[in-house]
């Protein structure tokens, strides 16, 4: 009860600063830009904890492990960064999200560093400070087994489809050196497998260790050699830091020194991965996941009821709002729905993540999850109800206020519950949208049901299976909830 106390204050406070006018958030976002004393060390040593964000689906650097029934996230980087993290004396948390979302989660403040096999790009080095590379690794190719000898160069792609995570060095290595083949970007690396099975791309460029790691785990997968041409500080991993964090990638400096004279990467780090990925190898089967989904069911639901209920509050207000008299409310109305109704749901995820998370720092991701998709749904809901009320006869107002009902007294007695019966079956409609359109939150980290799907995926490496599983699971919960507002809707029929 107290944790959703919480959650619903964070929500109050957000959506009372998105309603701020942007220039706010501007005036506090700069406010810190000529801030020139370095307490990067210092604020991770006092809040007691090195928050480092990862995509964890790139085997052997990061990635998942079920050990019992917990998820575990392993891998190389994992060992360098928690390396990195009891040096300082701290605790590791560690966030997981879609790669392209980790450098603006970084220049965010969302998380302290960011260690991803990312690869220290001049482009990259302008926002964020790098520490030394880590490691060096190969690019590669992965193909289909009965492709083998088709694809021997890279000009044997030419006119083919190549997979690449976006944002990744991998993408622009093969937008730039095999420009008459198409280039096909996706955030996961699981999904752009699943494409090459399925025959939507014809390779998939990685790095040679993640290569490997699939190719050993699904027998119809190869790896080929396209020898891209790469400068040697281009093949390197480093760990990014926010910028101006001088102290801090220091400190990192000293650790990675440290790993790099004992060999730990070699003797100790990649040896415990590989441990790891045979493990699950042997032991992969979906039905040994079931508490990964079980807990994606329980955040999916927790989502979608919150979100019903502030959704179905805010659009009632906003559709009255919209059909006052007072100039101001219709506008300040007509305004946030169409803005809402006009922009991604994405966008809207992550701008309240990333953007108003910057200035509210200890937004979780789950509280932004809530507010985004209550904040959709408010806008078409506030539109379903405003026309519910539009459809009753003004006979029906006109002879309440005969017989010296007021106009509240109208509305609440008169058209609201006929307003109500009208519009119950797209309400339905919109309360089972609400459970599908929750799986966007997964982009930022929250553990629903797509994100769950994904460890899955990873940790299994298997990539349709885990989607099919899912699909019947997205099926039952919205047949059972139609179900129910089926039979509400016959009481109201009935009545």
């Amino acid at each position: 009860m107290q944790n959703i106390k919480k959650i619903l204050f964070s929500i109050i406070l957000v959506i009372t600063m998105f309603m701020l006018p942007a220039h706010h958030v501007m005036a506090d976002d700069n406010s810190n830009v000529n801030n020139t004393n370095d307490t990067s060390v210092k604020d991770i040593k006092e809040k007691g904890t090195l928050v480092v964000g990862v995509s964890a689906d790139y085997p052997p650097y990061e990635f998942t492990a079920k050990v019992g029934d917990k998820t575990k996230y392993v891998g190389m980087d994992i060992d360098i960064a928690r390396k990195i993290a009891d040096d300082l004396g701290v605790k590791l948390e560690l966030k997981n999200m879609d790669f392209d979302s980790l450098l603006v989660a970084l220049e965010t403040h969302k998380i302290d560093g960011v260690i991803s096999a990312i690869n220290p790009t001049p482009e990259r080095r302008k926002n964020v400070d790098f520490t030394e590379l880590y490691y060096s690794g190969k690019q590669v190719i992965l193909v289909n087994e009965a492709d083998r000898d088709k694809y021997q160069t890279k000009a044997d792609f030419n006119g083919q489809t190549i997979g690449a995570q976006t944002g990744s060095l991998l993408y622009d290595l093969v937008k730039e050196q095999m420009p008459k083949a198409k280039v096909k970007g996706l955030a996961k690396l699981n999904n752009l497998v699943i494409a090459l099975q399925t025959g939507k791309v014809q390779g998939v460029a990685m790095d040679q260790p993640t290569a490997e790691a699939y190719a050993v785990n699904n027998k119809g997968l190869v790896i080929m050699d396209p020898k891209f041409k790469v400068d040697a500080d281009q093949t390197g991993y480093a760990m990014a830091f926010a910028k101006g964090s001088d102290a801090l990638v220091d400190a990192a400096n000293k650790s990675i020194s440290e790993i790099k004279e004992q060999n730990l990467i070699t003797n100790d780090y990649i040896p415990k991965a590989s441990k790891y990925m045979k493990t699950t190898t042997e032991d992969n089967d979906l039905i040994d996941y079931w508490s990964y989904f079980l807990k994606g069911i329980e955040y999916t639901l927790l989502i979608t009821a919150i979100s019903v209920v502030i959704g179905f509050i805010l659009g009632t207000l906003l559709a009255l709002m919209r059909l006052s008299d007072n100039k101001i409310a219709h506008a300040i109305s007509v305004a946030y729905i169409e803005f809402i109704r006009g922009t991604p749901l994405m966008v809207q995820v992550m701008f309240v993540y990333f953007g108003i998370g910057a200035v509210v720092q200890s937004l979780p991701a789950l509280v932004a999850g809530i507010i985004a998709t209550s904040l959709n749904s408010g806008a078409y809901i506030a539109e379903i109800i405003r026309s519910g009320i539009d459809s009753i006869e003004k006979g029906q107002t006109e002879a309440a206020r005969s017989l010296g009902l007021t106009k509240n007294q109208t509305y609440r007695y008169v058209v609201i519950p006929q307003a109500l019966k009208n519009i119950w079956p797209a309400l339905g409609n919109e309360f089972i949208t609400l459970i599908k359109e929750s799986s966007i939150v997964s982009i930022i980290g929250v553990t629903d049901l797509m994100y769950q799907t994904q460890l899955v995926q990873s940790a299994t490496y298997k990539g349709v299976a885990p989607l099919f599983v899912t699909m019947i699971i997205y099926f039952i919960m919205t047949f059972s909830l139609s179900k129910v507002l089926g039979h509400f809707e016959r009481k109201m029929n009935h009545d």
